[in-house]
């Protein structure tokens, strides 16, 4: 099967870094121009990071597909962008595991969420707890392969409800593995349509 969506197509469809003129972060910025193994770990932070704190697309990690240099195929630079992607974010849904568990106990977290003024979240929370409670980790993995949805919270809403950190982070690896895939998929089947 091939992955590959032409970059300069794929960046019309999810947008390119300075998409609607708005100034990137640092860390965004760095991971538009990665190259190299420096590259993906960039690209494994910024993952990370996305997974427990920064409420950041996790999927501009493919723009730098066919720019990383990795001395492999456009393809081969996707599949290392979505496997370093992925571990990079389930390393951070560990964190944000714990952080879910302590809040259990103490709540300042779920008051935050609950407080927070973008119904979004709240409907991001309602619905990924629904999954978790009728499909568990499946659910999980299931509601972070939606493509430009914001996972943050989504992740933070599942650790309240469960306890097992291994099945938790390979949720989370194939549900963000799965949405960069999806968001792959989608792109060139829009782009098919054009």
């Amino acid at each position: 099967m091939d992955l590959v969506v032409p970059t300069t197509a794929f960046i019309a469809f999810i947008g390119d870094c300075t998409t609607a003129g708005t100034p990137l972060s640092p860390l965004e910025e760095a991971v538009c121009t990665a190259t190299g193994p420096t590259g993906l770990g960039i690209i494994a932070v910024y993952s990370f990071l996305i997974a427990f704190i920064l409420p950041l697309p996790s999927e501009v990690v493919l723009v730098p597909a066919e720019t990383l240099r990795l001395g492999l195929s456009t393809n081969g630079n996707l599949v290392a962008i979505i496997l370093v992607s992925g571990l990079g974010k389930a390393f951070g849904s560990l964190v944000a595991f714990h952080i879910g568990q302590e809040a259990k106990e103490y709540g300042p977290l779920v008051r935050w969420i609950k407080r927070s003024r973008f119904n979004i979240i709240e409907w991001s929370e309602k619905k990924t707890v629904q999954l978790a409670q009728k499909y568990g980790y499946v659910g999980l993995a299931l509601a972070l392969c939606v493509p430009f949805f914001p996972d943050t919270i989504s992740i933070y809403a599942f650790t309240v409800l469960e306890r097992d950190y291994y099945r938790f982070g390979v949720a989370t690896f194939f549900g963000s593995a799965g949405r960069l895939v999806v968001t792959l998929g989608l792109a060139g089947g829009t782009l098919a349509l054009l």
